[in-house]
């Protein structure tokens, strides 16, 4: 177990590739948490570097230093990684890591403090230490797909909102029809023939929206 590091400001500073009179202002505007006191010596540690280096990567993609304030206070009060997982809980999701720069990268100029609630409120992304985690890779690549295709992240996520309503409804109408007829046991092996009635049965439903439209 290796011992937290920690620097004096002059190196943090240097580390992070700014000056102390920015550190300074950061700190000032609670852009950053503050640091250890020792005596007269202020003791920062990876974390506050890793705030910093989020901070220069938002304001190189056109973030405000207000905007940053409340992303960073969203975060903050974001759902905990293991609310959101649920380690004892089996899953077929793949969770992703990300830092805050990567997901802004992601979804360009749709991270906002709104957004970001409504999708910790949904239960796509909680937060662990530094890093943000969406709660499975295969949705994470389809919403940024739909926002690069032009369609707004709010809407995507509301969208989100209501499938997610759906999807609760089908899982539990194949639970109960499971448990009626077998046992709990089988309810996670025989879960793929859920998913596939369900791909099979949107797949039918939009080809049928798209004779409508034709």
């Amino acid at each position: 177990m290796t011992d937290k590091r920690e620097y004096r400001m002059e190196e943090l500073a240097r580390l992070a590739g700014i000056t102390v009179r920015t550190l300074r202002f950061y700190r000032e505007r609670k852009l950053i948490p503050p640091p250890r006191r020792e005596g007269r010596i202020a003791w920062y540690d990876d974390h506050h570097l890793a705030r910093l280096r989020t901070i220069t990567a938002l304001l190189e993609r056109g973030h405000t230093l207000t905007g940053i304030a409340e992303l960073a206070d969203a975060l903050e009060h974001g759902r905990d990684v293991a609310d959101l997982v649920g380690l004892d809980t089996p899953t077929e999701e793949e969770p992703v890591r990300l830092t805050p720069e990567e997901l802004a990268a992601r979804f360009e100029g749709e991270v906002t403090p709104e957004n970001l609630a409504a999708a910790m409120e949904l239960g796509y992304l909680g937060t662990d230490g530094d890093e943000i985690v969406h709660i499975s890779r295969r949705l994470l690549d389809v919403s940024s797909a739909l926002v690069r295709e032009g369609i707004p992240l709010a809407e995507v996520l509301t969208a989100g909102k209501h499938v997610r309503e759906h999807a609760d409804a089908l899982a539990e109408m194949f639970a109960e029809l499971v448990l009626r007829h077998t046992g709990e046991d089988d309810l996670h092996r025989l879960r793929p023939l859920a998913r596939s009635v369900v791909e099979a049965e949107l797949s039918l439903a939009l080809d049928r929206r798209l004779r409508k439209q034709g």
